[in-house]
């Protein structure tokens, strides 16, 4: 019956064909266009199909990921090689470049054998024919019936194809229709068009296909399942590149002597599948961004090429400096997140962790947030937010306060250690830390009963105010039920809400671009399937006045062993730093927790900002201990270095003598 369909099926072609007898081949389109002008669909016209997105490092050439549902990656006709080209004319459709869409002597050849032989054994779809019929198999603007349809061995498929094919011959030259066709083809093993299959097979860019490799990548389309060399039937895949050889010679695209060599030659098979998906963390974060972005399409069909912010030598440098702390295989980690001021951009996330679902490995995103993980309490780093709201509210950096041992404060607190039912917190060195202090040696200092009195001063409002305005999203429940209604929290200075090293990073790194707030992004371009620019929106904001932000940054020079603008700075938690940096300008801030459950360090330039939170992420009661202070400062720090040695070592801009003396 499908054979009777078939022939049924050729004569209707032949009879629409009739009306071109008495004129050329080459003008039988002509004729059979003055029958009937179909509309075509657009999808005909220009298809648009499934595409990989390729995802580079920041300098545009290092691949770091892709992504797709179809291997696909559509090419010009000029990247194809030559003999590639020939090779699918000579093997699919040999008058190609005579006939108008449909061929009237292939039409007439077929009829002829397939009713010699009583079943359909000859093909009469011309290579136009097979692209409508591919373009339409996929058209999304179809319904699954009509696109079902268009693969039907049935008469009516066969005349619309015909149909579509020669008015398509009028709307594009024959080379459009060769390279669509060409990126639009199935080549087997999951090879969609042409790019896909040189790589998957050889391993090679279509350009540099040879005549060999091209011949039997011609001759697997007949049945690219069954005949591709990788897992289909090679010896059936080698016959078929013989045939396609011989069909070139006829076609007088090669000599035999080409042919004979050609057919000598050995072929290895060389070529790989492409991964799809993230195989890191820098990835996996990208990969949420771009969810998060409604207006961006597809990151697995839209075929992207997207320049992402990562730098490579930042990502190495920060990825051996988190092992110097905590190996693979330890349960703790140092997540390190790397940031540019200014614009957002996220130069590194590393951890001591393999990205993956195998054992020892984890895809929680640890570095970032999301997905569950909301971070990890940052200890006193927290206390710029309570200095920010104090500089903004009119206190200089010179405020004073004769900061005790134990502060009782006017908030309640029924927890363990209160005082008569008040929160009093305590400094960790009394001996150091006591006495008169301000916003510079308190900061230096790491003065808990200071930044607690600093809050009473300003109210934890203000103080929990700008960490959301620097991009502490207080995404942990109990914090944003606190963060809600902050009045009452009064330990809030000391850094007790979760962040992750990304957020910290980030709200640093609006003090160290002036005050300007940059969300924090991996993308630096995206470019589309066609080769349009798809704008990356700016979300900056100068959250901040410039002079507020230089006071923070000039009091932030205390904790790392630097000297304030107005030489204010008497004692640091991270004296190392200056050391690690040799003279050059830098800032920072230690933060260490409630019996040093988590150690943090965050340290910025005016050009780069890094921080890190060690932690056990699987159990907040598994405490990191003070003695790993030390190290998670000199981790941190070297990988901030290693990020700045390009930027000059800018300097700090002082603040006015106004917001540093009143």
């Amino acid at each position: 019956m499908r054979a009777l369909a078939r022939l049924g099926g050729l004569l209707i072609l032949v009879t629409v064909l009739s009306v071109a007898a008495a004129v050329p081949v080459g003008l039988a389109a002509r004729a059979v266009t003055r029958v009937r002008r179909p509309s075509l669909p657009q999808q005909v016209l220009d298809p648009v199909t499934d595409q990989v997105t390729r995802v580079y490092a920041a300098d545009g050439h290092t691949l770091i990921a892709t992504f797709y549902d179809e291997d696909r990656h559509d090419v010009a006709l000029a990247a194809i090689a030559p003999v590639m080209r020939q090779a699918i004319v000579a093997a699919e459709d040999a008058r190609f470049y005579q006939h108008g869409g449909v061929d009237p002597r292939g039409v007439l050849r077929a009829l002829v054998a397939d009713a010699g032989s009583g079943h359909a054994g000859q093909g009469a779809s011309t290579l136009t024919m097979q692209l409508v019929r591919n373009a339409l198999k996929d058209d999304p603007a179809l319904t699954p019936a009509e696109r079902a349809s268009a693969t039907a061995d049935t008469a009516a498929r066969k005349l619309r194809e015909a149909e579509y094919a020669v008015e398509l011959e009028q709307q594009l030259s024959k080379q459009q229709i060769l390279e669509n066709y060409l990126n639009i083809a199935y080549f087997g093993d999951g090879a969609y068009g042409i790019d896909a299959a040189a790589r998957r097979f050889f391993g090679v860019s279509p350009a540099k296909l040879t005549l060999a490799q091209s011949a039997l990548i011609a001759g697997v389309l007949q049945s690219p399942d069954s005949d591709n060399p990788v897992t289909g039937d090679r010896a059936q895949a080698r016959s078929r590149q013989l045939y396609v050889l011989a069909a070139m010679v006829r076609a007088g695209m090669i000599t035999q002597t080409q042919a004979t060599a050609a057919a000598a030659r050995k072929l290895t098979f060389t070529g790989t599948a492409r991964a799809s998906g993230c195989t890191d963390f820098f990835c996996d974060y990208l990969q949420r961004w771009w969810a998060a972005q409604p207006r961006l399409g597809n990151l697995r069909t839209g075929g992207y090429s997207i320049v992402t912010t990562l730098d490579p030598a930042v990502q190495k440098a920060a990825s051996a400096q988190a092992r110097t702390v905590y190996s693979n295989g330890n349960r703790k980690a140092l997540p390190i997140a790397v940031v540019q001021p200014g614009t957002g951009h996220v130069l590194a996330l590393a951890v001591n962790r393999r990205f993956g679902t195998a054992k020892g490995e984890t895809v929680d995103p640890l570095i970032s947030g999301g997905g569950g993980v909301h971070g990890y309490p940052s200890g006193s780093t927290f206390k710029l937010f309570t200095m920010l709201a104090a500089l903004q509210a009119g206190m200089p950096l010179n405020t004073g306060f004769d900061a005790p041992a134990r502060l009782v404060t006017p908030w309640s607190d029924d927890g363990p250690g209160n005082c008569g039912g008040r929160y009093c917190p305590g400094n960790g060195n009394p001996a150091w830390m006591d006495g008169p202090r301000t916003m510079w040696n308190a900061f230096g200092r790491s003065v808990n009963t200071y930044f607690v009195h600093l809050e009473e001063q300003v109210g934890p409002a203000a103080a929990v105010a700008q960490a959301k305005n620097l991009g502490i999203s207080f995404s942990a429940p109990a914090d944003a039920r606190l963060a809600a209604a902050p009045d009452g929290w009064g330990s809030f200075t000391l850094g007790v809400a979760d962040t992750t090293p990304l957020e910290l990073a980030s709200a640093y790194a609006t003090i160290a671009a002036d005050g300007k707030y940059c969300p924090p992004t991996p993308v630096s371009s995206i470019t589309d399937a066609r080769g349009a620019k798809v704008p990356v929106a700016d979300d900056c904001r100068q959250a901040l006045p410039p002079d507020v932000a230089r006071a923070a940054a000039d009091a932030a020079r205390c904790p790392v062993g630097e000297q304030s603008a107005w030489h204010q700075c008497d004692g640091g938690t991270a004296p190392q730093v200056a050391g690690i940096f040799d003279g050059h300008p830098v800032a920072g801030k230690t933060g260490s927790t409630e019996d040093n459950a988590t150690e943090t360090f965050v340290g910025f330039t005016p050009a780069v900002v890094a921080a890190g939170i060690a932690n056990d992420p699987r159990d907040p009661s598994d405490h990191v201990g003070h003695a790993v202070e030390s190290r998670v400062v000199t981790a941190v720090a070297r990988t901030l270095h290693t990020a700045a040695r390009d930027s000059g070592y800018p300097s700090f801009i002082p603040p006015s003598p106004s917001l540093a003396f009143g």
